[in-house]
């Protein structure tokens, strides 16, 4: 079974039991089958060549490098794209995986190039539980299970946030710079996963409209709620987005306060040392007329009035509220 990762059929009752590649070329007309491929095998395309159910325009959907999310109904066939988050070992949750599906009244083939988790757990479901009759129930329940793969994603993205709000309120510059760091990589993340499931909300809203024989009203209910799901994690997403934000701002706050504060004990350390400055200047200079050019205690008088004028000014900077 070249290039076939997961073979399935459906019975009428809701049974699953395992399919095989003779199966392939014969539609049910009670129950369906679903076939699951990758597509980097090269036996992928053959077999889509030899199936005459399975057109040019579905096999190069199918076969895309990259796609959107988007539903294209033609005639009683339906070709529709998803995507999951990556939760491979070493992948970024946004880096999301692209999920095609060609559905016909009595056949679900599915397509992608990485693993994705909710693969497996479909799998699990139809090894373990009963599953939707008719094709336009098993789209939504898989879509269910991808926004269920996201869910833990977008919590551990607001506990991120969360710790980053925390992070702000402690005085250590080195955690400032971190909670910058983090806060731009965040913001990338839900802008990214964000990008592609407003598209997959649509696609499964234009899905749940169809009148097709193989989506009966419980599924176009089940579309809708799969639809309803991708756009509260949308929003949360939003919400993760604008927090970052709000939190940057923040940073943003924080260094200008610091910088104000530096730059205003430079400006009082200045004004201080301004007068003394051009006091001492002017007790340098080599003209007649100086006063204790002769006297001992001359280096002292002049430190004493430097003093006094440093003292005076420190309490009038006070005075003023200046520091």
């Amino acid at each position: 079974m070249s290039g076939i990762v997961q073979a399935w059929k459906i019975n009428g009752s809701g049974q699953a039991t395992p399919a095989t590649k003779e199966d392939f070329d014969d539609p049910l007309d009670e129950g369906y089958y679903w076939y699951h491929f990758n597509r980097n095998d090269p036996a992928t395309q053959a077999l889509f060549d030899a199936d005459e159910g399975v057109d040019v325009i579905a096999t190069r959907t199918l076969l895309a490098a990259d796609t959107r999310p988007r539903t294209i109904v033609r005639g009683q066939d339906v070709l529709i794209n998803l995507r999951g988050v990556n939760l491979n070992p070493g992948a970024e949750p946004e880096d999301m995986i692209p999920l095609r599906f060609f559905i016909q009244q009595g056949r679900v083939i599915s397509c992608n190039g990485k693993p994705l988790k909710a693969i497996n757990d479909m799998v699990e479901r139809l090894q373990t539980q009963t599953v939707s009759k008719t094709p336009g129930g098993f789209i939504a329940t898989f879509a269910l299970t991808i926004i269920d793969r996201m869910s833990p994603t977008i919590t551990d993205m607001n506990e991120q946030v969360d710790e980053l709000e925390e992070m702000i309120e402690g005085d250590a510059r080195d955690r400032h710079e971190n909670a910058r760091s983090k806060v731009a990589e965040l913001r990338r993340a839900a802008i990214m996963l964000r990008r592609y499931l407003a598209p997959q909300k649509d696609a499964l809203t234009t899905l749940s409209q169809q009148a097709l024989p193989w989506i009966d009203a419980n599924d176009q209910l089940r579309l809708r709620d799969a639809a309803d799901q991708a756009t509260r994690v949308a929003e949360e997403l939003d919400a993760v987005r604008e927090r970052c934000a709000i939190v940057k701002d923040q940073l943003t706050d924080i260094r200008a306060e610091q910088m104000n504060q530096n730059m205003m004990i430079l400006s009082v350390v200045a004004a201080v040392f301004l007068p003394l400055g051009l006091l001492s200047g002017m007790m340098g200079i080599n003209v007649g007329g100086m006063p204790w050019v002769e006297s001992d205690m001359g280096f002292w008088y002049v430190t004493a009035i430097v003093s006094v004028i440093g003292v005076a000014l420190m309490g009038l900077f006070r005075l003023l509220r200046w520091i």
